[in-house]
């Protein structure tokens, strides 16, 4: 049994992580900023945390922390002439600076572990450039140079690794795939021709947290239906 903590676990793909977690007997403690559906069980509890406070503790946690998995995101498509610098910083204050302050925070309790890993998120447009995607991929290629530095920086103590997901079924993309149509439209720019599923994202990153996992660190793991590596 091992502890995790799960940064925006009660909904998406954090949800999905959170429960595979659980179904593992491991002990999960899951944050939550709005969605507060969620009630503790005998694994998982759920604390409030809006990652933007700066006034934020963790004195609920455990002594060792074996892993942590950092959600919070946004996608934000805009063509770039009507994005102003401060919706930029909003995003990387949200998905950079919000996982570098989590980090630090807990740092101390992931290395009390024997081997700890951390993951964070990522997204094919860093690799691959889409219209309307400049919002998007600038701090999500913040994210994935914030982890190839940190998995150099605590290696062998701590891994660090990223998920790089396609555009993927849940409440955050809800507005692209608000119909069928749309949903359609989408599985077919993919090679595999369907969107991806919470739970494809998170048995990645619940592999990657794994000793299953303990020689890899500092990579960006692409789990996106083939797009970024095969054209149709």
């Amino acid at each position: 049994m091992k502890n995790y903590l799960i940064v925006g676990g009660s909904s998406g793909i954090g949800a999905a992580i959170t429960e595979l977690l659980a179904e593992n007997n491991n002990t999960v403690f899951a944050t939550y900023n709005s969605n507060s559906s969620n009630s503790d069980t005998d694994k998982v509890t759920y604390h409030h945390l809006d990652v933007l406070d700066s006034e934020f503790d963790f004195d609920y946690l455990p002594e060792t922390l074996d892993g942590l998995v950092y959600c919070p995101g946004s996608i934000n498509l805009k063509p770039f002439a009507r994005i102003k610098p401060e919706d930029f910083l909003a995003d990387f204050n949200l998905q950079v600076n919000g996982a570098i302050s989590i980090i630090q925070k807990v740092l101390p309790r992931l290395k009390k572990s024997e081997l700890s890993s951390v993951v964070m998120f990522s997204t094919v447009a860093v690799q691959n450039g889409f219209n309307f995607h400049s919002q998007v991929a600038a701090s999500k290629g913040a994210i994935e140079g914030l982890t190839r530095s940190l998995a150099a920086e605590f290696a062998p103590k701590i891994r660090f690794n990223a998920v790089a997901p396609s555009l993927t079924d849940t409440n955050l993309a809800s507005k692209l795939l608000s119909s069928d149509e749309k949903k359609e439209a989408n599985a077919q720019r993919h090679p595999m021709k369907k969107i991806g599923s919470a739970r494809d994202i998170a048995e990645m990153a619940v592999f990657l947290l794994s000793d299953k996992a303990n020689w890899i660190t500092g990579q960006i793991m692409h789990v996106d239906g083939g797009m970024s590596s095969i054209k149709n």
